[in-house]
């Protein structure tokens, strides 16, 4: 039996049985294996130690704060984007808060100095217009700056691209305006190895390296996974000892998807199988509402014991119950038939599922489920008609 086998068997057993609360698993569900996402947050402590610099958890990526005390064990705090994720690090997960955003709300600005530890400004302009009330809260203040080297594939996720609102360029630096900030930051990466960041890293010292000297701290950002069996850690390790001997700054760094990297799980079932030119499974998932990755990347979610098209016996494309002609996932190929009531697990669905999730066409939002390190199952959220109705 392989690998992938055994896992498909033992989630088959555990998932598909009550909670340990006593509620049905009924599909669909994400579930986050808690087991994996300790071993995630013990690589992380492990390359902050080694490294000697301060991890934090990007929030934008994964924000199940039933997780938070958990988490907060091996990190060192959470990244926000925004005056609600700030709110919800600071009330769930001890240690720092660090916020960004490309332009702050004036309404909500003074939810975000009551909040965070940190405060990054996106433009000089906005630096001037918070600068007085952010220093009297006692906010470390920091600058996003623009390398303008772009190592990504994506260009939807590429903030170094021309023309985009992300960070200040050389150009448009102005070192007088620097007086009160205390550190720098850029975020260049998606899902990339410490190449990329190395890169990213002679870049920006190139272009700002004069102004790193009398800073604090830096923060690298996130997209670095980290947590991939085939990530360099090592190189890591060196990019960050590099500048913290030659600046004597503080290093941050702040991954989303390597700290829940292949710890989750996305739980569907077959509702139908239709026919044109070739086998559809509809399924009470959508690519859509469920997980946009695989729109938005695009982004094609591995499933237990499936493989791609023609390489098993049955294959199908599969896809989601909205009207929406594109709420496609993918095709695959299986040992057996799918038929209605039939599972379907999808593997890697923690990070940039829950937190984007939407009700189009009033598809229910599915449950949140945690399988605890001993095996048990607990039901975190559900959702129902009132949720949809809410948020229209």
């Amino acid at each position: 039996m392989t690998d992938s086998q055994a896992e498909s068997r033992v989630y088959e057993t555990l998932l598909f049985e009550q909670t340990a609360d006593g509620a049905k698993t009924e599909t669909p569900f994400y579930i986050t294996d808690e087991a994996r996402l300790t071993k995630n947050l013990e690589i992380l402590r492990d390359v902050s130690v080694r490294a000697g610099c301060k991890i934090l958890l990007a929030q934008k990526a994964f924000s199940m704060y039933a997780l938070y005390p958990l988490i907060g064990r091996y990190l060192h705090g959470t990244a926000a984007s925004g005056p609600y994720e700030a709110r919800l690090g600071y009330e769930e997960m001890c240690g720092e808060v660090h916020v960004f955003s490309p332009a702050y709300d004036e309404k909500y600005f003074g939810e975000i100095c009551k909040y965070c530890t940190h405060i990054i400004f996106n433009s000089f302009s906005q630096w001037k217009k918070y600068k007085d009330s952010a220093l009297a809260a006692g906010a470390s203040c920091g600058l996003r700056i623009n390398p303008e080297h772009s190592t990504g594939s994506h260009a939807v996720y590429d903030p170094c691209a021309p023309g985009s609102r992300l960070g200040v360029t050389e150009k448009n630096f102005t070192p007088e305006l620097l007086e009160g900030i205390e550190g720098l930051h850029f975020h260049t990466l998606c899902e990339q190895n410490a190449d990329a960041l190395a890169e990213t890293l002679d870049a920006a010292e190139k272009k700002f390296g004069r102004h790193m000297r009398g800073m604090k701290w830096i923060n690298m950002g996130g997209g670095h996974h980290i947590t991939r069996d085939d990530y360099d850690t090592g190189l890591l390790i060196d990019c960050v000892k590099r500048v913290k001997k030659s600046y004597g700054l503080e290093v941050y760094l702040e991954p989303g998807e390597a700290v829940v990297l292949n710890a989750g799980f996305f739980v569907a079932s077959v509702l139908d199988v239709v026919e044109n030119e070739m086998s559809v499974a509809i399924l009470d998932a959508s690519a859509a509402c469920h997980m946009p990755d695989v729109l938005e990347m695009p982004y094609r979610p591995v499933i237990i014991g499936a493989g791609g098209p023609g390489e098993k016996k049955y294959t199908y494309r599969l896809a989601g119950p909205t009207c929406l002609a594109g709420d496609v996932i993918g095709d695959y190929s299986f040992d057996a038939p799918l038929e209605a009531g039939v599972k379907i697990i999808f593997n890697d669905m923690a990070h940039y599922t829950m937190v984007k999730n939407n009700t189009f066409n009033g598809t229910p939002l599915p449950a949140s489920l945690i399988k605890r390190a001993g095996g048990k199952i607990e039901t975190v959220k559900q959702f129902g008609y009132e949720d949809f109705k809410r948020r229209v």
